[in-house]
């Protein structure tokens, strides 16, 4: 068979259903989430730093398209993700689940070298602890329920009933939000799926709440808007011709800087709304059911999250609706501008046509005029000639022929005049 030439992103787009797949774990296990908002510069600058984590360990070096790594490096297991608006890092390490006692129980970035930990680059925007321990080690499982916050313990049978997961979705002491995971009869490449099920759900959450902040300072703006708008819209009824220019200043001067607020929120909030979709489709994929007494994690995200995503989408609503109200109102001033404009060329037009008029009657009298004085000029020159003529023998005299010449020359020129009249105006 012939070779087939490719479409240049075919492989691309064919491996692209292998991006970031999950990584097969077992229980006991200790793993520690690090999210990292960063700009391009940081993200850049995150892959340079997991190279020289992978230098000092003597491994293989990724390469400048990389967008995801793992390594193992003996101690514990690292996986670096990078994303478009940030980078994760999350450590493993299996852990020995007996004999916890009353301690915390060990966490997987415990292990990790604390002085490149400490230069990630970017800015923190989530972190967390999970731990994923086998459901028979129930007195270890009592201690680890007391190092969440009773008070808002939110839990529920996940995987189809074959885990528990636990969390209080609060920042403790340490800087990082805690997940308990139990599980029994879970293949180590589900138990992966779960737990980065999970991990996805706290991140993007935090991703999707970026929204938040921007949807509270665009209300403000937004609040003055609609009230010079308003404004605007009481002066555009009542004012006059000699008002409307410095009403459409201002008005245009408003939709710029509508406009300049949405196209700085715009992304922001796609980007939010994006995140919200994709925090119900890891709920959804969890396959969560009640345990008794406690709140999962698909109601407390309804109860606790909607409003936050209500606010960003109601902001993105009031950005519109202001956008489409400031381009009618805008359209409505134009539009009476233009028809003020109309009616003054319409009256421009009647008093040219009135000049025009007046021009035609003064030229007609003028022509009047002008037939005389030619056929007076004319019936003189028939007079000298008649003069002349008469000593060579014709018959009338000088005035006679004069007066005889003078209706004959007077319809001539008038003719004459009416000709070139038509003509010019026929052209």
């Amino acid at each position: 068979m012939p070779p087939i030439k490719n479409h240049p992103q075919r492989l691309a787009l064919h491996n692209e259903i292998h991006a970031r797949p999950p990584e097969a774990m077992g229980s006991p296990l200790a793993l520690s989430h690090i999210v990292m908002l960063a700009d391009a510069r940081e993200r850049d600058a995150s892959r340079e730093h997991i190279a020289a984590l992978a230098r000092d360990h003597h491994l293989p070096q990724p390469d400048a398209q990389s967008t995801h790594m793992r390594m193992d490096l003996g101690a514990f297991r690292i996986r670096w993700e990078l994303h478009t608006e940030f980078v994760t890092w999350s450590f493993s390490r299996t852990v020995d689940a007996a004999g916890f006692g009353g301690r915390e129980p060990p966490a997987a970035i415990d292990a990790v070298p604390q002085e490149w930990l400490a230069a990630l680059p970017g800015q923190c925007l989530a972190s967390v602890h999970l731990w994923a321990l086998p459901t028979e080690r129930l007195a270890d499982v009592a201690v680890l329920r007391q190092v969440l916050n009773e008070d808002t313990l939110v839990g529920s049978k996940v995987a189809d009933g074959h885990g528990e997961v636990y969390t209080d979705f609060a920042v403790h002491a340490d800087g990082f939000s805690r997940i308990v995971l139990l599980s029994s009869g879970l293949t180590p490449r589900r138990l992966g799926r779960l737990v980065q099920q999970l991990l996805e759900i706290d991140t993007y959450r935090m991703a999707a709440l970026l929204g938040l902040p921007a949807a509270r300072e665009a209300a403000a703006v937004l609040a003055f808007a609609e009230r010079e708008l308003a404004e605007l819209a009481g002066s555009i009824r009542e004012a006059g011709r000699h008002e409307e220019p410095q009403l459409l200043d201002r008005l245009t001067k408003l939709a710029g800087e509508v406009e300049s607020q949405y196209a700085a929120t715009h992304s922001r909030f796609s980007a939010s709304s994006a995140y919200f979709e994709l925090v119900d489709r890891r709920i959804a994929d969890i396959a969560e059911s009640r345990l008794p007494g406690l709140q999962t994690i698909g109601e407390f995200m309804e109860r606790r999250v909607s409003p936050a995503r209500a606010t960003c989408e109601w902001a993105t609503r009031r950005q519109d609706a202001l956008s489409q109200r400031v381009s009618r109102i805008s359209n409505l001033l134009r539009t009476r501008v233009e028809i003020e404009q109309q009616q003054s060329s319409q009256a421009l037009l009647a008093t040219m046509n009135t000049r025009q008029g007046l021009q035609l009657k003064l030229q007609a009298t003028v022509e009047g005029l002008s037939v005389a004085a030619i056929t007076y000029y004319i019936v003189g020159l028939v007079s000298y000639l008649a003069k002349g003529a008469h000593a060579l023998g014709w018959p009338w005299s000088a005035e006679s022929s004069a007066a005889a010449a003078i209706p004959v020359v007077a319809l001539g020129v008038w003719w004459s005049l009416r000709r070139l009249h038509l003509r010019v105006f026929k052209d």
